[in-house]
């Protein structure tokens, strides 16, 4: 592509390839090294995938919270782990020191720079640019379907592979080479962890289109979902670099 910096998300849990924190640091090393000795500057966030990222799972609902997330009204999570990653490049763009690209990245975000250069990407790769006004330009799934809470408490847990495992029994991915992929269909999350919840309470939203896949996706969404009458420790997602 032409690059001459290049900077990773590393993922480490449950919901990522790489499952324990060593592997995904070695991991990291290894990729960091490759890309140094090919002449880009490279470096690494290693970064937690326990829990899923944001709320939403699905090819357009995730279109949706990024572009959300360009408007300033994402998931926090999403949005200071995006910072974070684009803070890093900013810096190896040597356009900042570490004081300042934070602020310049969270400023473009505001001012809705990021968002208009996000708009001028999908003119450039022939989309519709229009999408970023009107998500109803994007499938819609035509079915939503409620997971709650069977208790009262505190969301201690939700394991990010088994709301993946739900999105893709929706059709919103592949068990097989030869399935078809419903772009419409998907999970949002409801809650976060550490968040307290009430019995009867929305855990999740599953959008779904065919109804013979619904009652193996509520259960794996339920399945991911931990309560418990104790408040976790909510652990940051960066828990480390490599450069």
């Amino acid at each position: 592509e032409g690059i001459d910096a290049l900077v990773l998300d590393v993922k480490a849990g449950r919901g990522a390839f790489m499952k324990t924190p060593e592997a995904a640091r070695a991991l990291a090393e290894s990729l960091v090294a490759v890309g140094n000795r090919a002449g880009v500057r490279t470096e690494a966030l290693l970064t937690t995938m326990d829990a899923p990222l944001g709320r939403d799972v699905g090819n357009a609902l995730e279109v949706i919270e990024s572009i959300e997330t360009l408007k300033g009204r994402g998931p926090r999570d999403l949005e200071d782990l995006s910072v974070a990653l684009a803070a890093r490049m900013v810096m190896l763009a040597g356009k900042a020191d570490s004081a300042r690209a934070e602020t310049m990245v969270r400023e473009a975000i505001g001012s809705g720079a990021g968002l208009e250069i996000f708009r001028k990407i999908i003119a450039w790769q022939g989309g519709n640019p229009r999408v970023i006004d009107d998500y109803g330009l994007l499938p819609t799934a035509d079915r939503r379907h409620a997971v709650t809470a069977p208790s009262a408490g505190y969301v201690t847990d939700i394991d990010a592979m088994g709301i993946a495992r739900a999105a893709m029994r929706l059709g919103a991915g592949r068990d097989r080479l030869e399935d078809t992929i419903d772009p419409a269909v998907g999970v949002r999350l409801r809650v976060d962890v550490g968040d307290r919840v009430e019995a009867g309470q929305p855990l999740a939203e599953l959008h779904f289109n065919d109804s013979a896949r619904l009652f193996e996706a509520a259960a794996l969404a339920a399945g991911a979902c931990t309560i418990a009458a104790e408040a976790p420790r909510v652990a940051p997602r960066i828990f480390g670099d490599v450069v």
